[in-house]
C-alpha cells in the first residue's frame, strides 16, 4: 500500500475496497460494479493474502451460485422447482397487468414475466415500478396448481446500504488535502490518478456531477470507447441509463392513465445513452423536458416537482478540428433534430469528451477505493439534501457576458464540484477560482455552438468572464476553438436572400459599412386604422366565421387575453379553444391568457385537468403563461383583451355545427363549417383593469 492507500485504510475502516480485485472480477461478469463491490465488502474486508484470497473465492462461489446469465434461466427455474427455493443476484423489476388487476415480478435472467410478489416489497420500494433494483431475491417454488404461476418472491434485500453517516464522511473528508480527496474519488471510481494530468482528473470529476446536483443538465459528446456511460450504468444504484426507444413522456415523467410520476420521481439521474439515436414520436416529450430541464418542474394536469438531474451522452465521429473551423457544423452535430436551441440553451455543461483516454488497464487503478455503494450514498443524500449554490452565489463574481442561464449553469456546475470535493468545508480561494474557471468553460462551450447555430446576435456575447481575487477580469476559452474563428465569429445567414442576387454574392462576407454612412430619412409609415366597434347577428347555416375573423383584428397590443366561457368540457369543445389559442398566438406582444369555465357532475375532472394541463405546458414552451379557474356558477361568456377591447359571442366558442361527416368540407377548415344561430358584440372599455 502507498500512503494514500494506508490514510484511506485508517480513516475509512471498512468501507474501502482493493479496485484490482474488482478488475478481476468484472472482466468474467456482467454484474454491475456496485454489486460486485456489496459482495466484496462482505468477504474481502481485509488486508491479509490469504483472507483476501479466501474471500474472493466466497465471491466468485456466491456469484457461481446466485448470479444467473441468461442462458442459464431455464437452469434456475428448475433448481427453485427442484430445491423449493433459492436467493439469485439479479435486477428485479414489477409491472402491474391492467387486464388481471395484479402485479407481477420479473428477473432480468430468470425469464419469467410472472413471478408472483407481494404488496409490501413494492410499496415500500418503488424503484421496483420504474425500472427496477438490483437486489438478494428470494424466489420460491408455488405448489398450488389452482394458482396461475409456478414461482413467488418469498424475500428480497437491496443492494445498497442500509443506513449512512454523512457527519463520519465528512469527518474522514476532513483528513486529506484538496488533492488527495480527488485522488480517492477517482481510485473509488476505478482509475489510477497518477495516470492523469489535471484537467482529465477533472473531467472524470464533472462526469459525476449529474450523480450530486440535483437538475443538473450535463452533456458529453466524444469519441467511442471512453467509458461515457459507466458513471451512469454501473456507479450508482440511484442512476438509470435508458436508450432512446425509451424517451416517452409516461416513462420519463408522468403517466396520466396510471396517475404515477415517471422516471424523474424516482432517480437521481436519469441518463441517455447514444443521444443521436432518440427516436421522439411524441413532440409533447420534447416540449415537457425543455421545462423540466428550465427549473425541475412541469405540468401534466398537475404540477410536477422533481430532483433528477439529466445526463446527455454520444458519439462524434467528425474530426473536433474540422468541426470548430467548418462554417456549417457544430459540436451538436450528433444531436437529434428535436433537440433545439431551447434544449441546448438548458444545457449547464458540456464535458470535451474527445479529451477523454480510451478506456484500457493502462488507466485502471490497483489501489483501495471507497466502496463504491458507500460514495454513491454520500452523492444521494448531498442530492437530496444539501445546497451550495447561495454558497457559491456570494462567493463568485462572472462578467458582464454572463447572461441568466449562463450564470445559473456555472453556479450549479461550481455547487456540484463543491459537493464531490469539499462535501463539508469551503474550499481555499484558489481552489474556488479554478472550478470556476472550469465551470465557465463548460457552459462556453455551449454558448458558442448555440451563437454559430444562430442566424443572429441572440447567443453572440459568447467571451464569458470571471474575476478573480485580485478583481482581474478573466475570459475564459476552449481550447478546441480559441484559435477557431468559424466558431469565434461565426458568418451570418441571411433569413431572406434576394433570389435574383448571384448565390456567389450571397454567400460572401458582409463588407463592412462606410465610415461616415450618408443619413437615410426613415421611411413614412401610416398608422394602422383602428378596427371599428361591430356588433352584428351570425345566421344559422352561415359560413366564413372563423375567430381569427371574429378576434383577430382587435389582438393589436395585446398582452392578456381573459376568457369566460362555461363549456369548455366536451374534447370538441377544448379543441375549441385550442383554436382560439393558436388565433391569440399570432399576437406577438401576448404573455398570458386566463379561462374561467364551468363543470357539472357529468364531467370528467381527470380528462379535462389532463387536456389542459397538456395546452398549458404547450403554451409555456412558447412563453405564455395559460391560468385556469373553474367556477360551477358561472354562466356568462365574454373575451375581454387588455387593450380594451371585449368581444362577446352569445354562445360562447361552440357555436359551429357537427359537420355531417368527418369526411366532408368543412371539417377541417372553419372558415368553410356551418355555423349555429348566435350574435356578435365587440365593443371598447377604457376601464379595463392593468
Amino acid at each position: 500500500m502507498d500512503a494514500l492507500d494506508e490514510k484511506l485504510n485508517r480513516v475509512f475502516e471498512g468501507k474501502v475496497v482493493r479496485k484490482d480485485l474488482l478488475h478481476r472480477i468484472k472482466k468474467g461478469t456482467n454484474v454491475p460494479t456496485f454489486v460486485l463491490e456489496f459482495l466484496l465488502a462482505r468477504y474481502c474486508a481485509s488486508n491479509e493474502p490469504a483472507e483476501i484470497q479466501a474471500g474472493m473465492e466466497a465471491v466468485l462461489a456466491t456469484l457461481h451460485d446466485n448470479y444467473v446469465r441468461p442462458d442459464e434461466s431455464n437452469a434456475a427455474q428448475s433448481r427453485v422447482a427442484t430445491k423449493g427455493r433459492h436467493t439469485f443476484i439479479d435486477k428485479i423489476h414489477v409491472r402491474y397487468v391492467e387486464k388481471e388487476k395484479r402485479h407481477w415480478a420479473a428477473l432480468e435472467n430468470f425469464a419469467s414475466q410472472r413471478i408472483a410478489i407481494g404488496e409490501r416489497f413494492y410499496r415500500d420500494n418503488d424503484r421496483l415500478l420504474e425500472g427496477g433494483i438490483w437486489a438478494e431475491v428470494t424466489i420460491a417454488h408455488n405448489d398450488i396448481d389452482a394458482d396461475p404461476y409456478a414461482f413467488y418472491v418469498e424475500d428480497m434485500r437491496p443492494i445498497q446500504l442500509s443506513r449512512f453517516d454523512f457527519g463520519g464522511y465528512g469527518e474522514g473528508r476532513r483528513e486529506f488535502s484538496r488533492d488527495e480527496w480527488l485522488d480517492v474519488i477517482l481510485r473509488s471510481v476505478g482509475l489510477e490518478p497518477s495516470k492523469l494530468d489535471k484537467r482529465r482528473k477533472l473531467h472524470f470529476i464533472a462526469r459525476l456531477a449529474p450523480l450530486v446536483e440535483a437538475n443538473f443538465n450535463f452533456i458529453e459528446l466524444g469519441p467511442r470507447g471512453t467509458g461515457k456511460s459507466y458513471f451512469f450504468s454501473e456507479f450508482s444504484p440511484y442512476s438509470t441509463l435508458i436508450s432512446g426507444g425509451q424517451a416517452t413522456k409516461a416513462i420519463l415523467f408522468y403517466n396520466n392513465a396510471r396517475g404515477k410520476i415517471g422516471l424523474v420521481g424516482f432517480w437521481d439521474t436519469v441518463a441517455f445513452d447514444e443521444v443521436g439515436g432518440i427516436k421522439v414520436k411524441d413532440p409533447d416529450t420534447i416540449q415537457i423536458m425543455k421545462d423540466y430541464m428550465a427549473n425541475g418542474r412541469f405540468s401534466r394536469g398537475v404540477e410536477v416537482i422533481a430532483d433528477a438531474s439529466m445526463g446527455f451522452v454520444g458519439n462524434i465521429d467528425q474530426s473536433i478540428e474540422q468541426i470548430v473551423n467548418s462554417t456549417e457544423y457544430d459540436l451538436f452535430l450528433p444531436l437529434p433534430p428535436q433537440f433545439d436551441l431551447a434544449v441546448m440553451d438548458r444545457f449547464a455543461f458540456y464535458l470535451p469528451g474527445w479529451e477523454m483516454p480510451k478506456t484500457s488497464s493502462e488507466y485502471l487503478t490497483g489501489r483501495f477505493g471507497l466502496i463504491t455503494d458507500y460514495l454513491a450514498e454520500a452523492f444521494h443524500l448531498q442530492l437530496k439534501h444539501t445546497n451550495r449554490y447561495e454558497e457559491v452565489t456570494s462567493r463568485i463574481r462572472l462578467g458582464r457576458s454572463v447572461e441568466g442561464r449562463d450564470e445559473k449553469s456555472i453556479n450549479k456546475t461550481v455547487s456540484a464540484l463543491l459537493k464531490i470535493l469539499h462535501p463539508v468545508d469551503p474550499p481555499s480561494d484558489e481552489d474556488f477560482l479554478e472550478y470556476v474557471a472550469y465551470a465557465t468553460e463548460g457552459r462556453r462551450r455551449i454558448k458558442e455552438q448555440m451563437n454559430k447555430r444562430k442566424p443572429d446576435d441572440e447567443f453572440a456575447r459568447i467571451d464569458l468572464s470571471y474575476f478573480d481575487a485580485e478583481g482581474r477580469e478573466v475570459v475564459v476559452r476552449c481550447p478546441e476553438s480559441k484559435n477557431a474563428l468559424a466558431t469565434l465569429e461565426p458568418l451570418r445567414r441571411r433569413l431572406e436572400p434576394d433570389e435574383a442576387e448571384p448565390s456567389e454574392a450571397r454567400d460572401a462576407p458582409a463588407q463592412p459599412p462606410p465610415t461616415e454612412p450618408a443619413p437615410v430619412p426613415a421611411p413614412h409609415v401610416a398608422p394602422r386604422p383602428a378596427p371599428p366597434e361591430q356588433h352584428y347577428t351570425i345566421a344559422y347555416d352561415d359560413t366564413g366565421y372563423t375567430y381569427e375573423a371574429i378576434v383577430g383584428p382587435y389582438l393589436d397590443g395585446a398582452k392578456r387575453v381573459e376568457i369566460d366561457d362555461p363549456y369548455i368540457r366536451a374534447p370538441h369543445q377544448i379543441a375549441n379553444f385550442v383554436r382560439l389559442c393558436e388565433t391569440l398566438l399570432k399576437a406577438p406582444t401576448l404573455r398570458e391568457i386566463r379561462l374561467a369555465t364551468s363543470y357539472d357532475d357529468k364531467t370528467d375532472m381527470a380528462d379535462l385537468n389532463d387536456k389542459l394541463g397538456q395546452l398549458k405546458q404547450s403554451l409555456l414552451e412558447l412563453d405564455v403563461v395559460l391560468d385556469i379557474k373553474l367556477n360551477p356558477n358561472l354562466h356568462d361568456r365574454e373575451i375581454r383583451i387588455d387593450n380594451g377591447w371585449t368581444v362577446k359571442i352569445g354562445r360562447g366558442l361552440d357555436f359551429y355545427q357537427k359537420p355531417d361527416s368527418w369526411f366532408s368540407i368543412g371539417s377541417s377548415d372553419f372558415s368553410l363549417r356551418k355555423c349555429l344561430e348566435t350574435k356578435v358584440d365587440i365593443f371598447m372599455k377604457t376601464d379595463y383593469p392593468s
